[in-house]
């Protein structure tokens, strides 16, 4: 069973600018997942793919391996499957391995364990009946009885009308991808050219690890979000 782990960073973000190598509590954004990846213990191979220099040396500053990314493949609507297959196509080649399965660690979601990792591809192992593993958490009162439409005379229409007066311990739970882990299988991946397959499974991490970095606001979350989860209180 190999394992082939996907780390995308290009360089050109625009909600904040040098996203992927942005300090967040004194360490360059990737490192985290970086980290993470080397932490694993079921990742045959983890490779960063980028299309910048910059982010390719600190990555091995980090002992990231790296693979360049044509530049086609590194724009702001370049979507992650083309992404995921040209890295999965460059380390089969250039390692000579094939892979059965691909996780995806997206830098921006950086709250993760090495065993988070082998814990999400361990369901995977064990369910010969699942596709793919991603990890979500549990949401609380940010829930879809507690969601409006809202028209242009802004008059609200309940999402789910039926709990919209329902107290929050009397409803179902919902869960929330945190973008921290996609898992699945090769095979899977190349024949849908999709992580969102139908048969797929949960890995539940705490809602205290839901940081997805997309602009300012979420930097300044991550940043102390981060330190707690360092310091072991998260």
């Amino acid at each position: 069973m190999k394992v082939l782990g996907v780390i995308p960073a290009r360089g050109g973000s625009k909600g904040v600018k040098d996203k992927n190598i942005t300090l967040v509590d004194g360490q360059p954004l990737i490192s985290y997942t970086i980290n993470s990846a080397r932490e694993s213990t079921l990742l045959t191979r983890a490779i960063v793919t980028t299309d910048s220099p910059r982010i390719a040396e600190i990555s091995q500053s980090f002992e990231g391996t790296v693979i360049m990314r044509p530049a086609e493949l590194a724009q702001d609507d370049t979507p992650i499957i083309p992404v995921i297959k040209h890295a999965l196509e460059v380390s089969q080649e250039q390692y000579g391995e094939h892979y059965d399965m691909v996780v995806l660690l997206q830098p921006t979601a950086p709250i993760r364990h090495g065993t988070d990792i082998d814990n999400a591809l361990n369901i995977l192992i064990e369910h010969a009946d699942c596709d793919a593993v991603i990890s979500v958490v549990p949401m609380q009162d940010i829930h879809p009885a507690r969601m409006y439409h809202v028209d242009n005379d802004l008059k609200m229409q309940a999402l789910n009308p039926q709990l919209e007066a329902t107290r929050r311990q009397d409803i179902e739970p919902v869960y929330y991808r945190n973008g921290a882990i996609y898992a699945i299988r090769t095979e899977v991946l190349l024949e849908k050219n999709s992580l969102m397959v139908s048969k797929k499974m949960a890995y539940i991490m705490p809602l205290e690890r839901l940081v997805n970095i997309d602009d300012e606001r979420d930097l300044h979350i991550a940043n102390v979000l981060v330190k707690l989860w360092k310091d072991g209180r998260i």
